[in-house]
């Protein structure tokens, strides 16, 4: 279980920012597509967990199989280059322009969403035995979820808003600390536990994050939660990626970037 680093590591999240704003629109796309499908398969694996176990824990602690699934794959999501490819730019790496991590943004919310709603079609189907009945437990427990994370915010008002945006920076501090995980370590173990302790936590902490709700809400929607897409939209999803971009950047990218790479001069002894 070789371990990298910090100086090391960090070098290593800057240049993975730096190959994805400069990757192909096609392998992007594959790459979030991929990326978005299995993070959602591991919700309806956790979620099926908690409602057959009753036991919340249990699918925290396997939650993270998903996460560590796509990232050992070389698979992406929005959450990850978030974090990653602004420090190309802060490194001033040649050709990275805000207009291309925009695009990387872009390209990769697309993919993820198509992954995420591709998934949320199939176990809808198997939820509901191809539509032909209604929901079982587990699609009745998502539709709840739905509700609960859209309308219960609305009810709060400024203070539901406010839950929600702290709920998605806590949440992109400990993927993206989980995305960095992948990076501490040459070994394959030591990538998957390096990366499962923040995963679970933000799982089991239920903390917002932008692609899992790109998958469980659309799915919720579909299960007869009595919910809308605005209220998808403006009282969880925009939010959402709001507070992930900021948790993520601040929290993790920017804090290792400046203490392991743009290191201040040590300090004078007299």
């Amino acid at each position: 279980m070789a371990y990298l680093v910090p100086s090391e590591f960090v070098t290593k999240m800057v240049d993975a920012g730096e190959s994805k704003v400069f990757m192909s629109t096609r392998d992007t796309l594959i790459r979030a597509y991929m990326a978005g499908a299995i993070l959602a398969l591991a919700v309806a694996f956790s979620i099926t967990i908690n409602v057959q176990t009753g036991n919340p824990l249990i699918g925290a602690i396997l939650f993270p199989i998903g996460f560590c699934m796509l990232n050992l794959l070389g698979f992406d999501l929005l959450t990850g280059v978030f974090v990653l490819t602004p420090l190309a730019l802060f490194d001033k790496r040649p050709g990275v322009t805000v207009s291309g991590i925009l695009r990387n943004w872009g390209l990769v919310a697309f993919g993820n969403l198509g992954g995420a709603l591709t998934t949320a079609v199939l176990i809808a189907i198997v939820l509901t035995s191809g539509f032909s009945g209604e929901p079982n437990k587990v699609g009745m427990a998502i539709a709840h979820i739905g509700e609960a994370r859209t309308l219960g915010f609305e009810q709060l008002g400024a203070a539901g808003m406010l839950t929600l945006f702290v709920r998605a920076v806590l949440c992109n501090w400990m993927v993206s600390t989980g995305v960095v995980g992948a990076m501490l370590s040459t070994s394959v173990p030591g990538k998957v536990i390096a990366m499962w302790m923040p995963i679970m936590l933000f799982f089991y902490m239920v903390f917002e994050h932008s692609v899992v709700n790109m998958f469980l809400f659309p799915l919720a929607m579909i299960m007869g939660g009595n919910f809308g897409m605005a209220d998808y939209l403006f009282w969880n999803e925009l939010p959402t990626l709001l507070g992930n971009l900021v948790g993520g950047l601040t929290f993790t990218g920017l804090t290792l970037y400046a203490t392991h790479v743009r290191t201040a001069n040590k300090r004078a002894v007299r």
